[in-house]
């Protein structure tokens, strides 16, 4: 498999969904004071910047890509067309019990409502967008818990074939083995904003999130500096041996807020904001 071939690669047409929120691209705001940091440098031009997102896009749509290679023609059965439209209300603490119990760190046991459907697609995004998928391990952990056992058993090869490719690998700024440089250290967190369903049933949902990601290298040396994008992923669950799975989904780019005029963090900063400020592990 070539990364460069599949959908959203390289051709910045993000596969059949399209450009939603325009180009999907962030500006990134360097350092330009001159200090020489290692972590900015002197301030970059646009050229620069539209390069790194390119390289955030290829990790953040790398299982989407794959999703799109693949799909069978019931790959889009999940859900079900006959599902009733919900109407679109505030991502808010839904007053529900929690789950109980993780697998490989991610929460399990989700509520059998349309709550516990948005619940479980926003911890699953998390997982998937997580270094632990850059870990032959962790990477068979997470898709083990997230999707339904029959899907899970047909990525799992797909995806050990795509992150371990030395290629794709050496683009985002890792070694072969999927580590960061030393001195490095490797980012790719996922930070959800809302969610909503547009169509559910008893036993299936279609849950659409909307997130940020972080994704990059700091440290002395990063070629890639942190850079953030907001994207929209569209989860097809469904209600599987008591919880909820994930049996297929969609990615586009936005909605894509207007940029500040903030100064990039040093290298030492964004490395000490990472190894202090710990992830989310449950959201509503």
């Amino acid at each position: 498999m070539s990364l460069g071939d599949e959908p959203g690669y390289g051709d910045g047409s993000r596969g059949e969904d399209g450009g939603y929120g325009g180009s999907g691209q962030t500006r990134t705001r360097l350092p330009g004071d001159g200090t020489g940091d290692v972590y900015g440098g002197a301030r970059r031009g646009r050229s620069s910047s539209r390069s790194l997102i390119t390289v955030v896009g290829v990790v953040v749509l790398l299982i989407a890509a794959i999703a799109f290679a693949n799909r069978g023609d019931d790959g889009s059965s999940a859900g079900g067309s006959s599902g009733n439209n919900a109407e679109t209300s505030p991502t808010a603490a839904s007053g529900e019990r929690p789950v109980g119990s993780k697998e490989s760190g991610i929460p399990l046991g989700f509520a059998h409502s349309t709550v516990g459907a948005e619940s479980a697609a926003t911890n699953y995004g998390v997982a998937l967008g997580s270094t632990g998928m850059f870990d032959t391990v962790q990477r068979q952990a997470i898709v083990d818990a997230v999707y339904t056992p029959d899907v899970a058993a047909a990525r799992q090869p797909q995806l050990d074939t795509a992150y371990s490719s030395e290629e794709f690998l050496t683009k985002i700024g890792l070694n072969k083995d999927g580590a960061a440089p030393a001195g490095q250290t490797f980012v790719s967190r996922i930070i959800p904003v809302g969610t909503k369903v547009t169509e559910s049933t008893a036993d299936s949902a279609t849950v659409e999130l909307w997130y940020t990601s972080l994704f990059g290298l700091s440290g002395d040396g990063s070629t890639n500096p942190v850079a953030e994008s907001w994207y929209t992923t569209t989860y097809k669950m469904a209600w599987t041996d008591g919880d909820w799975k994930v049996t297929d989904f969609t990615q586009k780019d936005g909605p894509v807020p207007v940029g500040r005029d903030q100064q990039a963090s040093t290298a030492d900063d964004m490395t000490k904001a990472v190894e202090e400020f710990g992830g989310f592990t449950y959201a509503r």
